[in-house]
C-alpha cells in the first residue's frame, strides 16, 4: 500500500520530440519532488525521459512492461514488472494510478487516454490528442498540480 503517496501514470509515445523529452523529464522530476510515485510503460520516449527525471530526483519509478522479460525496462525503471500481457498492460499502468498525464503519443497513448474515461481516471494532455475529456495542459508543472489534487 503507498498509504498517503499518489501515483501518477504519465503515458506517452515510444518516440518524441526532444522538446517532449525534456517536458517528461522534468515532469518525472517534479512526480519525485512532489512524493508521488511514477507508473508507465517502462520503454523508450516519453517513458524514458519520465523515468530518468524522476530517477534522478530519487523518485520511485514503476514501469510495467509488455513482455516476459524485465531487462527490457529503461535504465531509470526501479520497479520493473514483466507482464507479458502486450499491449494489455494499458489498463493495467491505467488502474494503478489516480490520475494521468499524456504527453504526445500515438495510438497507444490514445488507448491508455480511452482506459482513463472508461475507468473513471482523471487524464490531462500536454502536447497530445485534441479529443472531448482530455484538457490540453501547457506546462508539466500545471499537469501535475491538477494531478495531485484528484
Amino acid at each position: 500500500m503507498t498509504g498517503s503517496k499518489k501515483i501518477i501514470a504519465v503515458i506517452g509515445g515510444r518516440k518524441c520530440t526532444e522538446a517532449q523529452y525534456q517536458i517528461a523529464r522534468d515532469l518525472g522530476r517534479l512526480i519525485a519532488e512532489n512524493d508521488a510515485i511514477l507508473v508507465c510503460g517502462g520503454r523508450t520516449g516519453i517513458m524514458e525521459a519520465v523515468c530518468r527525471g524522476a530517477a534522478e530526483a530519487g523518485g520511485i519509478t514503476v514501469g510495467i512492461l509488455p513482455g516476459d522479460d524485465k531487462l527490457d525496462a529503461n535504465e531509470w525503471v526501479t520497479v520493473p514488472i514483466a507482464t507479458g500481457i502486450g499491449l494489455a498492460r494499458n489498463a493495467v499502468i491505467i488502474r494503478s494510478a489516480s490520475a494521468a498525464i499524456a504527453i504526445g503519443g500515438s495510438y497507444g497513448t490514445l488507448s491508455e487516454i480511452a482506459y482513463c474515461k472508461q475507468f473513471g481516471v482523471p487524464v490531462y494532455g500536454i502536447q497530445s490528442w485534441d479529443i472531448d475529456g482530455l484538457p490540453s495542459i501547457e506546462t508539466p508543472e500545471e499537469a501535475l498540480r491538477l494531478a495531485l489534487l484528484d
